[in-house]
This record gives structure tokens, C-alpha cells and sequence, in this order.
């Protein structure tokens, strides 16, 4: 495994990290159990969850692993989230100081944990002073429930905030973003990246298969059907089939990851995930394997290295294409100079 420090922090935490949000769900428990024992044998060592996911099952299952695994437990680099709803209540869904104090107690019940190391914040809320958040985050930090805090699904000017307050505050400051990135969803590129660099924050993506599609799965001319994603629900999110079977630039994305698959002798999902974890910034990369065949496959990917022709190729065949202004062309020459001068 190719270690990575988490962020700006001290800590330090393998490439590919184990997303759990089957957990619960596609994945019983012993299934769950199979996961993450097989991750641990690989030589993992970061754990990736949220109290939504399966209503708080996945932690708890995962809590149970932990008890039961002394020693992987005291390796593991545990990573939660806080934000969506765990109830129908209007306190129980949020940023605020009252949800997030239960959320955080009962993630720690749910993990049987004393600290999380890594407290992420699911999502922006704009009902919630940013400043109530980070004075809780500091606070959570002082208290020892927590090692770090960082965020996911942030735009741009929501990190660029977050963490200019903590600084001029004092308060402990953020140190990852937890993003959707892949070949296929390169838009956070655009300023998203420069964002988290500016603030020192690394990256951990999300569906770095793009849901499947980079698997090669998927066909132009077949709808989804089996137990897929997609073939258990079509009009799945961003990963929908329609709006993205019909971009040419998905088909052209898919083709180029396909032929440096085939002339390497590894698994399309392998040649996707090298890309995403070789990009700027990124600290490490979430797997969101159902089961262990898929996660071996995965697993491959830390010992394949791309050329730089091969790198090349993925970029310009998956570049972003935003319109001339403020992300195309024409905005980033306004945002830029030679250093030598002139027209």
C-alpha cells in the first residue's frame, strides 16, 4: 500500500481508502465483516462511513468489527460524517451546535469509539452560521472526541470560508474535502482543486468509477438491468443512464480507458482508479467495493502506474468543457500572466 499523509495532518492513512455506504444494506454483516478483513490483509488502514448511512448500521457494523479485531482496530484511521437527517425532527438534520452534538455522541456510541479521527461535515448548510459550526468542530477537537474534521460536497467559496474564519479565529482548521472526482466528473477541476490547495486540504473522491460506468460495465445500446446500480435503478443520481449514455464524451472516456486497459493487462476499473489517485491533492481514494471479488480488483490498482503518455491521453479525452467564461478559455487568460509581460 502507498501511504499518504491525511492532508495537512500527521496522520497518515493508505491510498485507497474502504467506503462502507453497502454497509447495511447490498452487504449484510458478515459480508461487511469479509470487506473489511480483506482490505486489512491488503494492508489498508482507512475506513470511510456517515451516521446516514443504512439509518446508522453501517457504523455499528463496522463498531463491531472494530471490538472484535483489536489489533487492525488500533491501526485503523476511522473517518465518519455528520449532516443528513436521523430523524423527523428539525434539530435532527444539519450543521447547527444542537444536531451536530448528537450526531457526533451518537457516532461514537454507534463505532464504539472515544475519538473519531476524522469528522466530516456530509454537507453545506445554509441555515447554520459557518461559525457555529467550526466553534463546534474546535471544540470537538479540544474535547479529544474527535482527531480531525474536514467536509464533503463543499463548493469552492464554501472551503475558501470555512477555512479563512478558522484561521482568523484560531480554531483548528479543516483538513480534507471529500468530493465526487472521476474521469467522467472532472468539473471540481475548475476551482474546487485549487480551493483545497490554497487551503492546504487533501482530497478523498468519491465514486472514482463514476458509478460503475468506468467498469465497462455498461453498454450504448443496452438499458442497465441486473444487480448494478444502475440496473437496480436507472435514473440513479448523477450517474443516471440517459443524460450520460447520450455524451459523446462519456462513449470517448470509456473507449480510451478500455485500450490502455487491454494493452496493460488490467481491469478497466484499475486504470481509473490509477488515474484518480495520481491527480493533484488527492490523499486517498474511496473504494466502494459490494463484494470481495470487486474489491481484489481494486485493490490492484495500487501497482499499476500510468505512463505519462497514458496519463496524457485520459486527460485530454476527459478534459472538462465549460463554456468560454468564468472556467473556459477566455475566463482563465483573465486570471493569468506571463511573467515576462506583454500583450
Amino acid at each position: 500500500m502507498d501511504y499518504r499523509k491525511l492532508g495537512p495532518s500527521g496522520a497518515v492513512v493508505t491510498a485507497y481508502c474502504l467506503g462502507t455506504m453497502t454497509f447495511g444494506a447490498e452487504a449484510d454483516e458478515a459480508a461487511s465483516h469479509k470487506l473489511l478483513d480483506d482490505y486489512f490483509a491488503w494492508g489498508g488502514n482507512f475506513i470511510d462511513t456517515a451516521d446516514v448511512y443504512s439509518a446508522g448500521k453501517s457504523e455499528e457494523i463496522i463498531g463491531r468489527w472494530l471490538k472484535a479485531r483489536p489489533t487492525e482496530a488500533r491501526q485503523a484511521i476511522v473517518a465518519t460524517k455528520g449532516r443528513f437527517p436521523m430523524g423527523n425532527g428539525p434539530n435532527d438534520i444539519g450543521l447547527s451546535r444542537r444536531h451536530l452534538g448528537q450526531a457526533l455522541d451518537d457516532s461514537l456510541r454507534r463505532l464504539g469509539l472515544e475519538q473519531i479521527d476524522l469528522y466530516q461535515m456530509h454537507a453545506w448548510d445554509a441555515l447554520t452560521p459557518i461559525e457555529e459550526t467550526l466553534r463546534f468542530l474546535d471544540d470537538a477537537v479540544s474535547s479529544g472526541k474527535i482527531g480531525y474534521y474536514g467536509f464533503s460536497n463543499y463548493v469552492g467559496w464554501h472551503i475558501a470560508k470555512a477555512s479563512e474564519i478558522a484561521k482568523a479565529r484560531g480554531y483548528t482548521r479543516p483538513v480534507t474535502l471529500q468530493p465526487q472526482y472521476n474521469l467522467l466528473v472532472r468539473d471540481i477541476e475548475l476551482e474546487i482543486v485549487a480551493a483545497c490547495q490554497d487551503a492546504g486540504m487533501g482530497l478523498l473522491p468519491w465514486s472514482p468509477l463514476g458509478g460503475g460506468w468506468l467498469t465497462g460495465k455498461y453498454k450504448r445500446d443496452e438499458m442497465p438491468t441486473g444487480a448494478t446500480r444502475l440496473g437496480e435503478n436507472p435514473n440513479r443520481g448523477g450517474e443516471s443512464y440517459a443524460p450520460r449514455n447520450a455524451q459523446e464524451r462519456t462513449w470517448a472516456i470509456i473507449g480510451a480507458v478500455e485500450e490502455i486497459a487491454r494493452a496493460r493487462g488490467v481491469s478497466m476499473a484499475q486504470v481509473a482508479l490509477a488515474w484518480t489517485a495520481a491527480q493533484p491533492a488527492v490523499t486517498s481514494v474511496i473504494l466502494g467495493a459490494r463484494t470481495p471479488e470487486q474489491l481484489a480488483d481494486n485493490l490492484g490498482a495500487m501497482k499499476l502506474e500510468l505512463s505519462k503518455e497514458e496519463m496524457t491521453r485520459l486527460n485530454e479525452v476527459s478534459a472538462p468543457q465549460p463554456l468560454d467564461y468564468p472556467y473556459g478559455k477566455g475566463g482563465i487568460a483573465q486570471r493569468h500572466r506571463k511573467i515576462e509581460g506583454g500583450r
